[in-house]
């Protein structure tokens, strides 16, 4: 165990030599893996916060039945009678128009224009959430409600989440496919980084294989080189994430106050950057590996 772990020491450090040996090369070559791997990561950075935006969002679908402008009480009953007995109705909460009106009076920012209208301009409303949340189900029961006398509106308010969770499916598939092809990008980079090391180091090989070195010792410092590569390109990329977070923080920050929404953006979390830099370490290795078995032959 001791002699194979000072193997493996003897290697690394042979690694590390190999990289400081060309330090303006080696942190050329750690930008350009940093930043091929940082464009996967932001999308993923940024998928997983709208992911946590949609999910913070009321999940319970919803249906918003408008009453038209001026609709007299008894028609708003009507209404009102219908939607309590209707066998697709779970739950149903009435939003006389007075009420509403009170509650946008309350809001600083709304408050001078509605003060300098003349009567009061919303609807009676009614917010229903149907037995069956199925989209289809429920865009069955908003044509039923439009025909209604005296309905003006009928709005599904979950069509927006669902749009969003089809933008957010669609925005995986695109990083995968992003990371896919970044991915054969790092191990062609990797793959050309050892092929060069290899014959720099040409005659050192050449003079140990006539010493008697097997090919675990001639291959484990190009493992190892292509490993601290990948990873230390993925720690870069782990660094431009948070830049990236910090300097979008302001500008969402600003925008979702204009929605009433709190939100602050999360960069990658503890799993997602453990697989980064393990993603780019086995890319690493698997270039370094190619490259060995490619150029190694041709020693022999």
């Amino acid at each position: 165990m001791r002699v194979w772990l000072a193997h493996h020491l003897d290697a690394t450090r042979r690694a590390l030599r190999k990289l400081a040996a060309a330090p303006i090369n080696t942190l050329l070559f750690l930008l350009a893996i940093g930043v091929a791997l940082a464009l996967p990561a932001v999308g993923q950075m940024l998928l997983a916060n709208a992911s946590h935006l949609t999910d913070s969002t009321p999940s319970a679908p919803q249906i918003s039945v408008f009453m038209t402008h001026g609709a007299e009480t008894r028609a708003v009953a009507e209404v009102e009678g219908r939607l309590r007995k209707h066998a697709g109705v779970k739950q149903l909460r009435f939003l006389p128009k007075d009420e509403t009106l009170t509650r946008l009076k309350k809001n600083p920012d709304l408050r001078d224009v509605i003060n300098a209208l003349p009567g009061n301009p919303f609807p009676d409303a009614f917010i229903v959430t149907p037995g069956d949340g199925s989209h289809a189900a429920m865009e069955g029961l908003a044509i039923e409600f439009r025909q209604w006398p005296k309905v003006e509106h009928v709005q599904l308010d979950s069509d927006w989440v669902r749009r969003l969770d089809a933008l957010l499916k669609l925005g995986r598939t695109a990083v995968m496919l992003l990371a896919a092809l970044l991915g054969c990008g790092l191990v062609a980079i990797s793959f050309s980084i050892i092929r060069m090391q290899i014959l720099t180091h040409r005659a050192e090989i050449e003079v140990s294989q006539l010493l008697g070195a097997t090919e675990g010792y001639i291959r484990r410092p190009f493992l190892y080189y292509g490993v601290l590569l990948g990873s230390g390109g993925g720690f870069v990329a782990w660094l431009l994430v948070g830049a990236v977070a910090l300097w979008l923080q302001g500008p969402l920050s600003e925008l979702a106050h204009l929605y009433d929404l709190t939100f602050e953006l999360q960069t990658l979390n503890l799993r997602d950057s453990a697989l980064l830099l393990g993603l780019s370490a086995t890319l690493g290795w698997c270039g370094a590996m190619v490259s060995l078995r490619q150029q190694l032959g041709k020693f022999r």
